[in-house]
């Protein structure tokens, strides 16, 4: 019996983002969210490759550099510590390469980049239901069940921005550039 091949970690390539993009389909399906989920190429390609980047990508890959596991995440900030850290927004392996190490080893990636640029953490959400939670368990990960996600969106979210645009306090409306050092975009 052989042993199943250990992927590659590498940051994400333009050409990758189909199979990515794939894969997020697959695990908006798992999570039993496929109708949620509406990610294009367009879109990811946009995101991760733009001159400025605020979502950042890692693929693992087998012998043939084909992806088959992904990690999407983005920085974030705690002004307790005032340093830096990562929030994971999706990892992901496809079942075929599943007991590989390939999710273990992309945390590791990023565990790595948190280590060598001086971030204190990395965080990601669970579906509550999730079987992962014994793997990242066994990694050292600590469940923080005193925090309390929050979400607006929709009709919510529309209808709070009025607040901003008759209060007077609407910041730019160009795409992609935000307010810097209180200067309005």
């Amino acid at each position: 019996m052989t042993s199943p091949v250990i992927p590659t970690i590498r940051p994400a390539r333009p050409e990758d983002v189909p199979a990515v993009v794939a894969m997020v389909h697959e695990l908006a399906e798992y999570e039993r969210a496929a109708e949620q989920c509406h990610l294009t190429n367009e879109q990811l390609t946009s995101a991760l490759f733009t001159t400025a980047p605020a979502l950042f990508g890692h693929v693992a890959v087998d012998a043939n550099d084909e992806p088959v596991g992904f990690a999407l995440w983005f920085l974030n900030f705690s002004t307790w510590a005032g340093v830096h850290g990562i929030h994971l927004e999706d990892l992901y392996v496809r079942p075929a390469a599943r007991g590989t190490g390939a999710g273990r080893l992309l945390l590791a990636a990023l565990a790595d980049i948190c280590v060598r640029r001086g971030y204190q953490r990395l965080e990601w959400w669970m579906i509550d239901w999730n079987p992962a939670a014994g793997f990242y368990a066994s990694i050292g990960a600590e469940q923080m069940s005193e925090w309390v996600p929050y979400r607006l969106s929709g009709a919510a979210l529309r209808e709070l921005a009025e607040h901003a645009t008759t209060a007077g306090t609407r910041m730019g409306d160009r795409p992609g550039r935000v307010p810097d050092r209180g200067d309005e975009a």
